[in-house]
């Protein structure tokens, strides 16, 4: 009976069909997407041979949300999440066929990818919020915790599977390959989601310019004290702290002495341990205490990249990575969780926005500044200096705002 009850709660979220069609369609087209991640990120390191050119191809990808994704969050508001998903998603489609092509015909530059990576970042700008925010059509908010919990194991689960696959397909047979396989793959979640049986949307009744929704969320967000507190850290945690995996290509090279296939592992290995950690999560069901839970998040992840960067040795390495890895997604899923069970659903939109905000903009702008530091003072020095970083405003926060910490449901 207790077992029985236990795996209700820990699946919860897979009895909802829509939920289950989403589950299956997004972890194929997300498998594809990270074979194109760790297959870009080797192709451009192959190319130039710089650690900065790889913060520029992030920080590429992440420019267009700086503009976009706060207003993509007032259109998640505002017109059907499924209509635009499939739009963006479809876009995202065309643009790994372009760099394909690219790439079977010899012509790719690094300043292709840059331009694809602008393009795919103002995808990016009106996917994410739209996605974040669509779990909520899928589930009873009873549930959400839940859902939000295997959406982070079907990202981790792409995470695990993509890079390792990447890195044998990348050895075999190039790295247009795996730009193909991620192109197909987004008919899997096209198909998922025109599959879906979901209430008639229905537009919100008051419409206003879309820079005054921007504005009357953003005062919402940052006039909460529980809801700015907890977008501080995940700022701080995209800008220092997350942006670790933009130096993992030319981590495994030059660090570890590695090759395609050692990167690939990194970020598999990086997978594995985020998969656990939001297995961890979804296995908690509807559980007390998220907030000392995120305090001790906060404290472990620095705590185990700053180890992170004093090994030289490719076995330990893994392991390591292992534990980063489920310490950052441990402790953004329940930042995730407690940001979306606080807010107010006239602005749940928005402030997701901002939240996504700080993955796709914050962090492509803090792998911008991490590519400059490994290219002048060397990988090791830059994790070192970033973890220390986010150490030290978790204990700022820990001390400061015990608010946090009362936090349960």
């Amino acid at each position: 009976m207790a077992v029985g009850h236990f795996f209700r709660q820990m699946f919860a979220a897979l009895k909802y069909r829509n939920y289950r069609l989403w589950f299956l369609g997004q972890l194929v087209s997300l498998v594809g997407t990270w074979m194109q991640t760790a297959a870009q990120g080797v192709l451009v390191f192959d190319l130039t041979e710089s650690s900065a050119y790889l913060g520029y191809v992030a920080f590429a990808t992440g420019a267009p949300s700086i503009l976009l994704m706060l207003f993509g969050g007032v259109y998640a508001d505002r017109i059907s999440r499924r209509k635009l998903i499939i739009l963006t998603q479809a876009t995202m489609m065309f643009l790994a066929f372009v760099l394909a092509t690219l790439t079977f015909s010899h012509t790719v530059q690094p300043w292709h990818i840059i331009l694809l990576a602008f393009v795919l970042g103002i995808a990016n700008a009106f996917d994410a919020p739209a996605r974040l925010s669509f779990v909520l059509e899928l589930v009873d908010r009873k549930d959400i915790a839940n859902a939000i919990s295997f959406n982070s194991i079907l990202f981790n689960l792409g995470v695990l599977i993509g890079p390792a696959a990447a890195g044998l397909v990348y050895v075999a047979l190039g790295p247009a390959w795996c730009f193909t396989i991620n192109g197909v793959s987004f008919l899997a979640v096209i198909a998922a989601l025109s599959a879906m049986q979901l209430q008639p949307f229905v537009p919100r009744a008051r419409a206003t310019a879309p820079l005054d929704d921007f504005r009357e969320g953003l005062r919402y967000a940052l006039g909460t004290r529980i809801i700015r507190t907890l977008l501080s850290l995940v700022a701080i945690l995209c800008l220092f702290g997350t942006v670790y995996m933009t130096l993992i290509p030319a981590w495994a090279v030059r660090v570890l002495g590695g090759d395609a296939a050692t990167n690939g592992w990194l970020f598999s290995a990086r997978g594995l341990g985020a998969l656990s950690g939001a297995l961890m999560i979804a296995a908690l069901g509807r559980f007390k205490s998220k907030g000392r839970l995120l305090s001790f998040g906060t404290f472990v992840f620095p705590l185990m990249l700053l180890i992170f960067a004093t090994v030289r040795y490719v076995p330990i390495s893994l392991l390591l990575m292992v534990g980063v890895g489920w310490a950052n997604m441990f402790t953004f899923n329940l930042l995730n969780t407690l940001i979306q069970s606080l807010v107010s659903d006239d602005f749940r939109g928005r402030v997701v926005s901002l939240y996504t905000f700080g993955i796709f903009a914050l962090t492509p702008l803090g792998s911008l500044f991490v590519g400059w530091e490994a290219e002048y003072w060397g990988e090791s020095t830059a994790l070192i200096a970033n973890s220390m970083i986010v150490l030290s405003y978790a204990f700022f926060v820990y001390l400061k705002v015990p608010l946090i910490r009362s936090q349960s449901d």
